[in-house]
């Protein structure tokens, strides 16, 4: 069953906004509801001061609006609201008309995994635009979480380097379903298992996990606590040595292991989980080397993230197994990912585009219209830019400028375009890829990109003409009659 039918039964079709009905109600009582519209969902600003981001929640996008229905029970409840005169917020047949509701448009995306940067479209919606604009909410909720996981899990991936790291923010995050999602956008981030095992059990990631400082304070010593694991447990057992004091911790946990090889198993390792991490690995690792565990290892937690991962590596820390919990699950010091959805065309009467586009005096927040694509350019088979171009456009200048550089490509250079069918005619366009081929598609993106800081991801110049050509009359929309021409 999937990850929305175990979790919820079903794909919640009251997932939304009140505006989203409301705006819903006003089209199908205008009439205008089954216009065509074409939505993008993007960022305007990548987190973490990144540069891009690793795009996460595909599968769970689609999966929704495919599955998206409303129940007896939504609709019994949307009865029940009442406008500000008193009255019935909704007419009986336009909530009969939502009970028969069928998402039955189109919808092209990236790839999961794939780096994307701000304001190239993760996903494009075409469909009747009633059916469109309720999907804003849902996805913007599936989408702009775990992209924001995925993208902190791979920094803290890559600066961990060939060591794994492991998930271990449940109990930290913002509910059963924000620890859930963050388990799955980390392993996609490059998290080598998680410590949730309902996303185990859900997703197929791999779980592991030691033990806590309880189970020690349950026992009167000590040793007697690590004794008692690891007759339970004796071929997993690694020692959380911080609860006490921590030296006299590591020789407990050498005792016990001592009497492990005795009984004809080994101590797979220690976990640190306070103090000067550099400093106590470092000891640790002699103490267990000279009572002749070489090969146990020696796991660290204690509020990690990529630069303290990082600063640890450059000082040396024999540190080779990372468990990463609050500032993962919860993506610190990032609140939330800068993602919007934005209308950018719509059919007018003559079965034309019309272009839309939101203006706005806030520095990325005005939006660009058409219908987007976005084209990876190639070199040996390598990326050497990006160029966001209006696909339903009559011309694209294949050109844009990067700084002070101007780039200018043959259209038919090697190449791939990000957005690719997802959902065709409401229906899935295809199987979904296997988790642990998103994830090593997200490692091999963020490898590449993480070293290209100065990676032109560019805007076509006849897109950015056409965008100024629209503000323009926008802006002056009283003093003029006709809409710019968009040559669609």
């Amino acid at each position: 069953m999937s990850f929305l039918g175990q979790l919820y039964g079903r794909a919640p079709a009251l997932l939304t906004d009140l505006y989203q009905l409301t705006m819903a109600y006003a089209h199908w009582h205008y009439g205008s509801g089954e216009r065509e519209a074409v939505f993008h969902l993007f960022f305007r600003e990548a987190p973490f001061n990144n540069g891009f981001a690793i795009a996460c929640g595909i599968e769970t996008a689609v999966e929704y609006v495919t599955r998206l229905s409303f129940s007896d029970a939504d609709i019994d409840y949307l009865s029940t609201l009442k406008d500000n005169a008193g009255d019935a917020l909704f007419e009986a047949d336009f909530l009969a008309y939502l009970r028969d509701l069928r998402f039955t448009g189109d919808i092209d995306a990236v790839p999961e995994g794939t780096a994307v940067f701000a304001h190239q479209p993760m996903l494009r919606v075409r469909a009747p635009i009633i059916q469109a604009q309720l999907l804003e909410s849902a996805l913007l909720n599936i989408m702009n979480f775990p992209t924001l996981v995925a993208t902190k899990a791979a920094r803290i991936a890559h600066a961990a380097g060939d060591d794994p790291v492991l998930d271990f923010g449940l109990r930290k995050a913002q509910g059963i379903d924000g620890g859930v999602s963050a388990a799955r956008a980390a392993y996609i981030g490059g998290c080598a298992g998680t410590s949730n095992v309902l996303a185990g059990q859900l997703f197929g990631i791999p779980v592991s996990g030691t033990h806590a400082h309880g189970w020690v304070m349950a026992f009167d010593d000590e040793i007697d606590a690590f004794d008692a694991y690891a007759a339970a447990l004796p071929d997993n057992c690694i020692f959380l040595v911080d609860t006490y004091d921590t030296l006299e911790g590591i020789d407990n946990a050498i005792r016990a292991g001592h009497r492990l090889r005795e009984r004809g198993h080994e101590m797979a390792g220690i976990r640190l989980d306070s103090g000067d991490l550099s400093e106590l690995s470092k000891t640790a690792r002699r103490m267990l080397d000279a009572a002749g565990f070489p090969e146990a290892k020696i796991a660290a937690s204690s509020s990690l993230d990529e630069k303290v991962v990082a600063e640890l590596k450059r000082e040396g820390a024999p540190i080779v197994l990372w468990g990463v919990g609050t500032r993962l699950t919860t993506a610190q010091p990032d609140a939330a990912l800068d993602g919007v959805y934005k209308l950018a065309a719509i059919r007018n009467d003559a079965g034309q585009w019309s272009y839309r586009m939101k203006l706005s005096d806030t520095p990325g927040k005005l939006t660009r219209p058409g219908v987007h694509q976005v084209r990876r350019f190639l070199e040996d088979g390598l990326p050497v830019a990006d160029l966001l171009f209006d696909a339903a456009a009559a011309n694209t200048a294949w050109a844009g400028t990067h700084g002070e550089h101007c780039h200018a490509f043959e259209p038919d250079a090697p190449h791939i375009d990000l957005l690719v069918p997802a959902v065709r005619a409401g229906a899935p366009a295809g199987a979904a890829p296997p988790l642990a081929d998103v994830r090593a598609h997200a490692r091999e993106q963020f490898a590449c990109f993480a070293a290209r800081s100065d990676y032109p991801a560019l805007i076509d110049r006849y897109l950015e003409e056409s965008t100024h050509a629209l503000r323009d009359w926008l802006a002056h929309r009283g003093e003029r009659a006709v809409e710019p021409a968009n040559e669609a």
